[in-house]
């Protein structure tokens, strides 16, 4: 009986054990960040999959800038984006829109769809490309032609904006896609609880997905401006 006590108190703590290790992790891998001393710029990407945002509790939760969600592939618009953009002005946030890219549709008819919804705003951070898979239709064009059509969007925009448009990757997309392509832009990496290794020259790094922000329901993406740039860099 004894013997059996013995072991079943050694099974507890073992138990309890793991389950404090997982929770530890767990609260790191929630609260992580990049050091602040490097990175002191922060800021969010948002959508209408969040709902009603606060701004001025965001604003007041050391978010400097915020992205959002205006458009997707050649028909759909944010219908988040209009009240997102007013509540980010009105309380000093710095605000750039990003267009979500369907692999599916003619860059072209993109643009249009982006520029239909994206404000003439000079003030405004440089507009953005999000290029990924997650989410996105099944086809894989070529490489040729995803740049052809990656080519058409940013030099539409571009010419209607005056502000060089910014590529969102993911490292699968990138190495897939974009890597020694040449497109001299300037690219939004993402790494998930450490620093972009796959690409050198980024200017924007979201670090977190599942982030907390006061005045936001639920999980956010949580990004910093490269070390030494400031906002005024990305207009």
């Amino acid at each position: 009986m004894k013997f059996l006590q013995a072991t079943l108190r050694t099974l507890f703590y073992i138990v309890v054990g793991g389950v404090i290790s997982i929770v530890g992790a767990a609260f790191f891998f929630m609260n992580w960040e990049p050091d602040r001393d490097d990175f002191p710029i922060r800021g969010i990407d948002v959508s209408h999959h969040l709902g009603e945002i606060d701004w001025a509790q965001v604003a007041g939760d050391d978010v400097s800038f915020a992205y959002m969600k205006a458009s997707e592939g050649k028909d759909f618009r944010d219908s988040a984006f209009a009240r997102n953009w007013a509540g980010a002005g009105s309380e000093g946030v710095q605000r750039g829109a990003y267009h979500y890219f369907s692999l599916c549709s003619p860059g072209l008819d993109q643009a249009r769809n982006f520029l239909s919804v994206l404000p003439e705003d000079p003030g405004m951070l440089a507009p953005a490309l999000d290029l990924e898979f997650l989410g996105n239709c099944d086809r894989r064009p070529a490489v040729e032609e995803l740049l052809q059509e990656v080519s058409d969007f940013a030099a539409l925009v571009e010419r209607e904006r005056g502000k060089q448009v910014i590529l969102y990757a993911p490292e699968e997309f990138y190495l897939s896609y974009l890597k020694g392509q040449g497109l001299n832009r300037r690219f939004w990496a993402r790494s998930i609880w450490h620093s972009p290794a796959y690409v050198t020259n980024w200017s924007l790094w979201q670090y977190q997905d599942s982030g907390s922000v006061k005045g936001i329901e639920g999980n956010v993406d949580l990004n910093v401006l490269a070390s030494g740039m400031t906002l005024d860099s990305l207009r």
